[in-house]
């Protein structure tokens, strides 16, 4: 999906765009007109992904922005970032200097939407409900440090871990570890569909035609207790096919609000057109991009390939390119306002060089021009991932030392494909899922790691990786970090190239909009309201 500076500021920009926002939404019941939000995340059940919203099976981002409106966690991280804080609990903390035993306290008469009581036993069934059916798509590898569960009567459980993990908390804030009623999820069986339910803010209908959903209405939860305040009772958000279709509806009125994700020639118009009806917010983000490969494949197994990859592409070229003010160059996986980042593939590599490719490829005998398809999603990350890969397949191309094609697959096809290993060299995005650099690491280079990728190495797995969760203070862990992207830079299992800003545009009179989208790019639906700003 996935998914971070421990405490990031809170909102960048603000500024008027150029797109007018006339008309209204339909009705809601309780907290007048419902707020309409757009989207062009796309949710779709298939025969390879028939459960997109089983917390067991769930991971992306997307579809976690419709999970956390409506399941609940022990935890959550609060507004403008930080530790977690008790959602579902009342109290949770570590019991021990090592950070090896968590225990969690639920709220008193904490129900499900259904008005059934949530008790520890229902915590422990829903995380270990995860962990048991250990889905090849889902974030199962965040829970596998927990050795066992304990529950002290109806409201009280305990975490044992496998080794000291001071970013636990996190993990258990994520939808991974959302609680879901025993009637409703079968132990090690996914559940088909699109419906979800659980104890959140928010209960939620989906709106499906055939095999995909194409808006959620979230209704304010009578039931819900926690630590989340709703400024709306009701919100619905609609997915659009393109952010061109998202932008035309916000200048009709049709919606209130545009989120994931505005095309960078939408951004670049509204910032030197402003209209007085809408606002552009412009946020704290810390999506990634980058190129993975299969390096058990022959064509990029040696690698001196993909060394050579690393030392032709010029990020800054590509950046301006393409996204404009909306990306910036990224040298590591773990973006540069994050604790620990170091710029490890410009320290290794430099500015791009034809000479200095030429030279790594020749002294591993490695014949030219080597040929490659660089394959990417067509319909996940936007339309705009066509003109990128383009423009890496030219820079590499004009080397002289590749011949590169670029090949675009659907989603519902690609990941699957990306996941066999039938892509030699494949690009992916990033939306952090808790706010702490080894989620820049373990999901790519840990055990049952989220690109199911063939490297492997021992001393990132096994010795940096545990060594880098002891430290209470993140900040402290920032040297076995250090080690791990210069391990990476140089054996070069992926190539990061672009670090993304996050915007939102908002009608006037909708407020919270600064709030709306966190860090991770995870939607907080909560906090939209209608008035004044």
């Amino acid at each position: 999906m996935n998914r971070k500076t421990l405490v990031l500021p809170a909102v960048v920009g603000l500024l008027a765009p150029v797109l007018a926002a006339c008309g209204g939404s339909e009705s809601g019941g309780g907290g007048g007109k419902t707020i309409v939000v757009g989207t062009t995340d796309q949710f779709v059940a298939t025969k390879d992904a028939p459960a997109p919203f089983d917390p067991a099976h769930a991971y992306e981002t997307g579809i976690w922005n419709v999970m956390m409106q409506t399941t609940q966690s022990l935890v959550h991280v609060p507004r403008g970032g930080g530790l977690p804080v008790p959602d579902a609990a009342s109290s949770c903390g570590f019991t021990d200097k090592e950070n090896e035993s968590y225990r969690c306290t639920l709220r008193d008469g904490l129900e499900f939407s259904d008005g059934t009581q949530v008790t520890a036993d229902d915590v422990k069934y829903s995380i270990q409900r995860v962990i048991a059916i250990k889905d090849d798509n889902g974030p199962a590898g965040l829970l596998d440090n927990i050795d066992t569960m304990e529950t002290k009567g109806a409201g009280e459980i305990v975490f044992h871990l496998k080794t000291p993990d001071a970013t636990f908390p996190y993990k258990l804030a994520t939808p991974a570890a959302g609680i879901v009623p025993k009637d409703k999820y079968e132990p090690k069986k996914l559940r088909s569909g699109f419906e979800v339910d659980g104890s959140g803010p928010y209960t939620m209908k989906a709106d499906v035609k055939g095999d995909q959903a194409v808006s959620f209405t979230f209704t304010k939860n009578p039931n819900y207790k926690g630590d989340v305040k709703l400024a709306n009772d009701k919100v619905e958000l609609r997915s659009f096919p393109s952010a061109e279709a998202m932008g035309t509806a916000l200048g009709k009125g049709d919606i209130d609000l545009m989120a994931r994700a505005m095309a960078p020639g939408q951004i670049q118009q509204m910032q030197v057109s402003p209209s007085k009806d809408v606002n552009l917010v412009e946020m704290p983000g810390l999506e990634i991009r980058y190129l993975g490969f299969n390096t058990d494949d022959p064509a990029v197994k040696n690698k001196a390939v993909r060394q050579a990859m690393a030392q032709s592409i010029d990020r800054s070229t590509l950046v301006s390119k393409v996204y404009g003010q909306s990306a910036e160059p990224l040298y590591s996986l773990i973006p540069t306002s994050i604790a620990g980042h170091t710029n490890s593939f410009f320290n290794k590599y430099g500015e791009a060089s034809k000479a200095k490719a030429a030279q790594i490829l020749k002294a591993a005998n490695i014949q030219t021009p080597v040929k490659l398809t660089l394959n990417y999603t067509k319909d996940h990350y936007g339309s705009i991932t066509a003109d990128e890969f383009k423009n890496l397949s030219q820079q590499l191309n004009a080397t002289g030392l590749f011949n590169t094609t670029v090949q675009g697959t659907e989603w519902s096809k690609f990941r699957p494909a990306q996941k066999k290993g039938d892509y030699a060299v494949y690009g992916l995005g990033w939306f952090p899922d808790f706010p702490d650099p080894d989620n820049f690491i373990a999901p790519f280079f840990g055990k049952d790691n989220f690109l199911n990728t063939p490297y492997v190495n021992n001393d990132i797995r096994n010795t940096l990786i545990p060594e880098s969760r002891v430290a209470a203070d993140r900040n402290q862990a920032s040297k076995p970090f250090e080690q791990i992207q210069d391990i990476v830079a140089n054996e070069v299992p992926v190539i990061p190239l672009w670090q993304g800003k996050q915007y939102v545009a908002a009608r006037t009179d909708i407020t919270g909009t600064e709030w709306a989208i966190d860090s991770s790019s995870n939607l907080r639906l909560w906090e939209l309201g209608r008035g004044k700003a």
